[in-house]
């Protein structure tokens, strides 16, 4: 089969579309014929080789974790699921890989609604499980003031929408550019950066109960004096957290039924209106290159996508 790969570390440009061994579902995976595949920040930082993972990997490489498409082949122990159906989805992130090519293994997915396009799908996987576990180790609710740092990202802008929907008032850190796109997905937007907790008591109207930390930038300790204890504080980037006693929840997910919990409720807020995907830019296979270039630079807004349809 065709595939987006590298077949060494480096900038963008060893990035090249070739042939890679078809793959094959397992139990509990399916096979889907790929139309789109995100750029994520793990993809940067394998292809670049400064990633502890890039040791792991055998080259060449398909980078994507996230992908949408349809189902061709399934695995034992699939049930609801048959060829033809349009899904979205992920790999185990433990795979490091394999979505941008014509055909990948998802280890998690749910049906694509109607209402979302193949590029918000193929950029949902990770960034909607990632958001929905740590929304869940936070206990957030209809009655909870959650303050998310780093929130215009591809991962903050999915929790800002998600916490909302569950009735959650939620505060985003951003960049001032960024401001009016949070104020979009539902949140109150303040400026990153030191001396965040006296900028956010101006603005909030209830304590802060619960905090978020999507940007790993250090924050923690503000957090913590926010929101008044460690144990109100998640974060998915900071592996300092330990010491200062806050939860760092990472990616790893189970496959179907186990992993579809967040992808299931994404896709019916979706149905409904009340949820999207935000999409930076997408490119075709044969720009890769531009994709992974355009989704190192800030503004990091949404989410960068290949469209695999033509890899020709």
């Amino acid at each position: 089969m065709l595939a987006v790969l590298f077949d060494q570390f480096g900038p963008p440009q060893v990035l090249t579309v070739g042939t890679a061994p078809e793959p094959h579902p397992g139990p509990r995976q399916v096979r889907i014929a790929v139309r789109t595949a995100a750029v994520s920040p793990v993809d940067l930082g394998l292809r670049e080789g400064l990633s502890p993972a890039s040791k792991a990997l055998a080259l060449p490489h398909v980078p994507g974790v996230d992908a949408a498409g349809v189902i061709d082949e399934i695995g034992a122990e699939v049930t609801g699921y048959a060829v033809g159906d349009e899904v979205f989805g992920a790999v185990d992130v433990t795979r490091l890989g394999g979505a941008s090519a014509q055909y990948a293994v998802l280890d998690f997915w749910a049906h694509k609604p109607h209402s979302m396009t193949w590029a918000q799908a193929g950029a949902a996987g990770t960034g909607v499980e990632t958001a929905t576990r740590a929304l869940d180790l936070l206990g957030v609710r209809g009655d909870t003031t959650l303050l998310i740092d780093g929130a215009a990202g591809g991962v903050g802008s999915i929790a800002v929408q998600l916490a909302a929907a569950r009735g959650a008032r939620v505060i985003g850190t951003a960049r001032p550019e960024s401001h009016g796109f949070l104020k979009e997905l539902g949140a109150r937007p303040v400026d990153y950066g030191r001396g965040l907790p006296a900028r956010v008591r101006e603005l909030a109207t209830a304590p802060v109960g619960r905090a978020l930390d999507v940007a790993g930038a250090g924050a923690l300790s503000e957090l913590i004096e926010l929101t008044g204890t460690a144990d109100s504080v998640v974060t998915l980037a900071d592996f300092g957290a330990p010491a200062l006693g806050v939860r760092l929840s990472l990616g790893r997910f189970g496959g179907q039924p186990d992993g579809v919990h967040g992808l299931a409720s994404a896709a019916a807020l979706a149905g409904q209106g009340r949820f999207r995907v935000p999409v930076r830019d997408t490119f075709p296979a044969h720009q890769a290159a531009q994709a992974h270039e355009t989704a190192a630079r800030p503004p990091r807004r949404g989410k960068v996508v290949l469209d695999l349809t033509d890899m020709g």
